[in-house]
């Protein structure tokens, strides 16, 4: 127990956000999802416009794109919810390597809900290959998507500006040099810090639920519905207003 608390918060974030995109289910197949989710609104040849480019381009409307990510917010907050009460209960779970199991779950279920959300408002794959282990690029992205959800200011700029680099790119992909050793990276390695720290506190707090056992896993259950809600709708609400939602319309000079 001394040893793990001897680890910077920077580091006891990255081993989470590691070890829960490794976990079988996290990643979301983008061109799956999106056909899913847009065949109930779109044409065929729309649907294959989003998946080659992004919903944003192929003219998916925003109101559709808020219902879809509305949907989404419900289902894995319902999901986690349920995952959580079953891991407040004492032996629920086994450790997951140097993470508590139930704390990787959270993180597992952000990370799916984080990659619909910014699937379907318009950012580019974060993931080459499912079996794959997370590259820095795509590390940095994520850290920046949470950092979003637990209301981190600076993330919420890194985000916006990520998303304006996006933007201006003929390919859509992430920024790797900005994000790994550029002008994002230290805004990265700060949200990292204030994650680490705020997960410490979550720990403490569903550690404790779990110490009555039963109504430790209503509580473990409340406590993940409280947050996960608001933190999922939060990130909604800035993906919704960044450049990478509004294509520039190019018009032809007169």
């Amino acid at each position: 127990m001394g040893n793990d608390s001897q680890i910077a918060p920077t580091s006891k974030f990255e081993q989470t956000l590691r070890a829960s995109a490794q976990m079988p289910g996290v990643r979301i197949d983008r061109n799956a999802f999106l056909r899913s989710e847009l065949k109930r609104f779109c044409t065929d040849d729309q649907i294959l416009r989003a998946i080659a480019t992004t919903p944003a381009e192929a003219g998916v409307p925003l109101k559709v794109i808020d219902q879809i990510a509305n949907s989404v917010i419900k289902y894995e907050t319902g999901k986690v919810t349920t995952v959580s009460a079953a891991a407040g209960i004492p032996g629920g779970f086994a450790a997951f390597g140097t993470v508590p199991a139930d704390i990787a779950q959270y993180y597992g279920h952000l990370l799916r809900v984080v990659q619909k959300l910014v699937y379907i408002y318009s950012w580019p794959d974060l993931f080459d290959d499912a079996e794959d282990a997370i590259d820095t690029a795509t590390e940095s992205m994520l850290t920046l998507f949470i950092g979003v959800m637990f209301g981190v200011n600076a993330a919420q700029a890194g985000v916006a500006q990520v998303s304006a680099l996006i933007a201006k790119q003929v390919s859509k992909k992430l920024p790797q040099q900005a994000l790994t050793k550029g002008s994002i990276y230290p805004i990265v390695k700060k949200v990292a810090t204030v994650l680490g720290v705020q997960m410490t506190k979550q720990i403490f707090a569903t550690g404790a639920a779990k110490i009555v056992p039963l109504i430790g896993a209503a509580v473990s259950g409340g406590l993940t519905f409280a947050t996960f809600y608001p933190m999922s709708k939060r990130l909604q609400k800035h993906l919704s207003t960044l450049p990478l939602t509004k294509p520039i319309i190019v018009r032809d000079p007169q």
